[in-house]
């Protein structure tokens, strides 16, 4: 049976299951989208949670509902319960990122389907022996009051050929699956196999090898039998129907079936795995520190790659702070074993898009995104990681434990996350005082807590003097003017702050900037500039303190530019709801702001927007804003009941048991906010795109205006058009002007570069006319000016037609402008027939130009960034050439 490529063996996968009749859907993202329970998707099941829970009856495609599915899914463990960071790359088998492939059923079929398809799949249709399988099932549990699985033992005894001594019963910790502290769960029955050969399986039998961590007896698929739902505090609640959630290892079954021992040792991994061999100069399988170091980088890359093109960004804070540390870990493996001092990370991502373009295309669509980003973040990392490394070992020189001051050091002057301290120190067997590290870490959050600027949440920390304990209460959803009573004031940092007992004035929110506005008492007049929410009120930030604060004051808010913001919050609804109708359902708000002269709005999609994409969004907002469409509000909507009916609900946003819902047209734009709106969609007038940029990776960003900065910007581009007009002439189809300048530039340009080249060509001309000869070879050398990397390359071929034989040619050329060193050699192929190769000789003279480069053996290129230092590189090249020939 010839060897199936990983690629044969998902697309089967797949194929197999629609023909029991299942769905085949993409992979979710690897950013979880609409649960901020999890940092990261961690398992098939998390993308159908809602059906497992009862609150969707299925899958629906083109008006038929679906009860059955399957898919590849990205999977990412790397913190909490499902943490397998510490294995990965050490041991053959356990990754950081991971495709789960999957199948479900939704209420519909149940543990007998599920293990005889499992079996079927496994040994009639891709052949692996019976004999060597082994399926464990859920043993029972007392803690939870749950009886053995009975019911899968006797399934597996009557539907399949297994061997019955290879049916094994297992505890809560191995055969009860859950997602997470809560989430649904239940038992679950694992199949595993044993790789090991004939001679090792007489000695010892697999059954006492299972789940017994053995890398050669290991779990290849999970089957879950989705039962109940785990509550907070560890309470089981049975879920309204039973479902299928099964989890095959891809990498796993890609080795097995492939023959192989190791996962690393498939054509899932060694495409990258190779890569990272020629970058460094080293061969895998020769030296066990050098392989568990291409091990680590060749998972850890995957793992970085498609996190950042699902979403996720390297930083300080939550999954981003993941992604920075896989990073860097995978970063100290290439400095520590394989001697890479310069960025090399990003160089992996090319290889790992092309080789996952059919089922992944993100990343490929992202692929120089996803590269800066992973170079930036090497760049950051490898400027101080020699520093740190030499703390680190002079450190442990003089001390068998690692003091929580050395390791804050060495996070905060180094950018070396704890875990990689731990994981150095576990290294060469020596502790960390994390405790003290802790300690460390919790006083600069609060020395930068207490250094940030005044904002309303710590408003507790300035002294206030109290003039009342009446409460607060904002009445701006109604009222643009009220009386009211100052209760509280305060002077902090030369600014002044009020609390008021009645407010007009909308705190900073959700996007939408604070109002400004007056207070008035008897012809005096206080100026309110900004506004922050607290727990005890709106914080009201004012130019002076009145020098009475008794009585009763008039607030009044600008009423003229409440209406602008108005018009721009709810043209951002209306935009919300377009994008998604236009880009797809995966849109979902990721940061906004709502001011009175612009909205921005940043949200998930993993492309730049078309241009017609961007007009076919415009067109529709336009269409709403028409349509006159009158607001809907509601303020106090079940939480569960605004859920039920579609309302937008943001990523990682708290939502209380009762909540406001702003609604234009049930069926087009319903969504949880509490910003204030127009009363109809007409009164926006006028919406218009102004930008569309990348925020970050799968983060894409709209700036838009709409109200009287619509109509600024409408009267803005007569105006242009008309100066174009004007310097055009005569010409008065604008386009046609332009086009015809743009033909004539191009003609220009044309020339110029003849001319270019004319030159070149007389200066390689005068570079050969003069040679120094150096153990018998000719050698060239010389600058051509103004020259590019592509035109000395075109040189140099023709520098070794014309020198036919024994020749050596240097060519080095200045960009002005930038500062940048081009550097070319030239090598006949007499010379490159005795072992002398260009792509050696550049990347020695790369590194005195400070860069680098390669390529063919008898022609090769190099750039620089010392541009005074292109004498020097021309000055060595007789050197080097006596070396070679020595």
């Amino acid at each position: 049976m010839p060897v199936k490529t990983s690629a044969e063996i998902r697309r089967e996968f797949l194929d197999f299951f629609k023909e029991k009749g299942h769905l085949i859907v993409d992979s979710a993202p690897v950013v979880p989208q609409n649960d901020p329970s999890l940092l990261f998707t961690n398992a098939g099941m998390n993308q159908f949670k809602p059906i497992f829970l009862g609150e969707k009856e299925g899958l629906r495609r083109n008006g038929k509902l679906w009860q059955r599915a399957a898919d590849t899914q990205k999977c990412i463990r790397v913190s909490g319960k499902h943490n397998d960071l510490e294995e990965v790359g050490h041991d053959t088998y356990h990754h950081t990122l991971f495709e789960m492939l999957g199948n479900w059923s939704f209420g519909d079929y149940f543990k007998e389907e599920a293990i005889e398809w499992a079996w079927e799949l496994l040994v009639d249709r891709w052949g692996l022996e019976p004999d060597r399988l082994y399926a464990t099932v859920f043993g029972g549990d007392s803690d939870d009051g749950l009886p053995v699985d009975t019911q899968a033992e006797e399934l597996w005894r009557s539907k399949t050929n297994i061997n019955p001594d290879h049916i094994l019963r297992f505890g809560r910790a191995d055969n009860f699956w859950e997602m997470g502290e809560t989430g649904p769960c239940g038992p679950c029955s694992e199949i595993h196999i044993d790789l090991r050969s004939e001679e090792d399986r007489k000695k010892i039998p697999g059954a006492e090898l299972v789940n017994r961590d053995d890398p050669r007896v290991m779990e290849i698929w999970n089957l879950v039998f989705i039962q109940f739902n785990r509550q907070q505090g560890g309470s089981l609640n049975k879920l309204p129907a039973q479902h299928v959630d099964t989890g095959m290892g891809f990498e796993r079954i890609s080795a097995v079936l492939q023959g192989k021992t190791s996962n690393y040792d498939s054509d899932v991994f060694q495409p990258i795995i190779q890569n990272i061999g020629s970058i460094a100069g080293k061969s895998y399988g020769t030296d066990e520190s050098t392989d568990i170091a291409m091990r680590v980088i060749a998972d850890h890359i995957r793992a970085v790659s498609f996190s950042i093109a699902d979403g996720a960004s390297p930083s300080n804070e939550g999954r981003g702070y993941v992604i920075r540390r896989i990073l860097r870990r995978a970063v100290r493996y290439g400095w520590d074993s394989l001697g890479l001092r310069e960025p090399f990370m990003f160089r992996l991502v090319p290889v790992l898009a092309a080789q996952f373009t059919d089922v992944f295309p993100e990343l490929h669509s992202q692929l120089e995104f996803v590269q800066n980003v992973i170079r930036a973040e090497e760049k950051s990392f490898l400027k101080t990681l020699g520093q740190g490394i030499e703390l680190f070992e002079s450190v442990i020189t003089d001390s068998n434990k690692i003091s929580g001051d050395d390791a804050f050091k060495l996070h905060d002057t180094y950018g070396f996350p704890i875990d990689l301290t731990q994981l150095m120190a576990r290294e060469k067997g020596v502790e960390v005082d994390t405790e003290r590290f802790e300690e460390l870490m919790n006083e600069q959050k609060e020395r930068a807590r207490s250094s940030g600027k005044f904002m309303a949440s710590a408003k507790s920390e300035i002294e206030w003097t109290v003039v009342s304990d009446e409460g607060s209460q904002f009445v701006g959803y109604d009222e643009l003017e009220t009386e009211c009573c100052i209760i509280a004031y305060a002077t902090e940092k030369k600014k002044h702050f009020l609390i008021l007992d009645r407010t007009p004035f909308y705190a900073e929110s959700g996007g939408q900037v604070a109002d400004t506005g007056t207070l008035v008492q008897n012809g005096k007049t206080i100026h309110v500039v900004d506004v922050q929410k607290s727990a005890d009120g709106h914080v009201h930030e004012v130019d002076a303190l009145p020098d009475d604060p008794s009585g009763t004051w008039l607030a009044s808010v600008h009423g003229k530019r409440r209406a602008e913001i108005e018009k721009h919050h709810s043209a951002t609804h209306l935009m919300h709801a377009a994008l998604r109708e236009v880009l797809g359902e995966h849109v979902s708000q990721k940061g906004s702001l709502v001011a009175p002269d612009r909205l921005r709005f940043d949200f998930s999609h993993y492309d730049a927007l078309k241009e017609n994409e961007l007009n076919e969004i415009e067109a529709l907002v336009n269409k709403k804003v028409r349509e006159n469409i009158p607001l809907i509000e509601e303020r106090d909507v079940p939480v569960g009941e605004a859920r039920k009916r579609g309302a937008m609900m943001l990523f990682g946003e708290k939502y209380g048991d009762r909540v406001r819902v702003i609604t234009f047209d049930p069926g087009f734009s319903v969504e949880l906010c509490g910003g204030t709106h127009v009363n109809a969609s007409g009164s926006i007038g006028y919406f218009r795109f102004t930008g569309e940029t990348s925020v970050a990776s799968g983060i894409r960003r709209v700036e838009a205006v709409a109200g009287e900065a619509a109509d600024s910007e409408l009267r803005q581009e007569k105006l242009l058009v008309e100066r174009v007009q004007t310097l055009l002439g005569a010409q008065k189809d604008v386009v046609a002007g332009i086009e015809e300048l743009m033909a004539k530039n191009k003609e220009l340009e044309k020339e110029l570069q003849q001319l270019k080249q004319a030159e070149a060509g007389d200066a390689l001309d005068t570079v050969l006319a003069s040679a120094a000869e150096v153990e018998g070879v000719q050698l060239y050398t010389g600058t051509v000016p103004h020259a590019e990397m592509d035109t000395l390359k075109q040189l140099g071929y023709e520098a070794i037609q014309k020198t036919k034989e024994r020749s050596v040619i240097v060519l080095g050329s200045v960009d002005e402008e930038s500062g940048k060193v081009y550097l070319m050699a030239a090598l006949t192929d007499d010379l490159v027939g005795r072992g002398i190769k260009a792509g050696a000789l550049v990347s020695n003279l790369g590194k005195i130009v400070g860069g680098g480069g390669g390529g063919q053996p008898n022609l090769a290129t190099a750039g620089g960034r010392f541009p005074d230092k292109l004498q020097e590189a021309m000055d060595a090249v007789a050197g080097w050439i006596k070396e070679q020939l020595s």
